[in-house]
């Protein structure tokens, strides 16, 4: 290769660069169009109300899992102290004989009541209504995540 080549080279990217200038000096950079700002804007939107409708759904779907992960354990805990409290014995009898039941409803009701596993109740029904209320908000924000989707498309 010959010693002045990159020399040569660099004076002639020179002389271009001064031969052109004139020709793209009276270029001005493109105008946006009519509504493009409103149309990013939207699009920013769009985006973000699908993000957080996802979150939405992500987080129904966890605790519906939950709940239903759930269930049996508060089924089992229900039923094991219904067993141990001795309530089903004391239905049994005043179901047995409804005579004596209705003369000392009173006491049957108290003994009853004071047998009541309250603990193993609270767990279910919570765990029921964490299960409807979750099932319930899921399928309303479903119904939303589907109009959106289709009115996206």
């Amino acid at each position: 290769m010959h010693q002045n080549a990159s020399f040569c080279r660099i004076s002639i990217i020179k002389k271009m660069r001064k031969n052109h200038k004139p020709f793209f000096s009276y270029l001005e950079p493109p105008e946006p169009s009519a509504g493009l700002f409103d149309r990013i804007i939207l699009a920013i939107r769009r985006e973000q109300e699908l993000r957080n409708t996802k979150k939405l759904v992500f987080g129904f779907l966890v605790l519906l899992i939950v709940s239903f992960a759930a269930a049996p354990f508060s089924w089992t805990l229900l039923t094991g102290q219904i067993q141990d409290s001795g309530m089903l014995q004391f239905i049994e009898v005043a179901l047995s004989d409804l005579g004596a039941f209705f003369v000392s409803w009173q006491d049957f009701s108290l003994a009853i009541a004071e047998s009541l596993p309250i603990m193993g109740i609270t767990i279910f029904i919570v765990n029921m209504i964490l299960a409807v209320f979750t099932i319930r908000l899921f399928l309303y924000k479903k119904r939303l995540l589907v109009g959106y989707l289709l009115h996206g498309v």
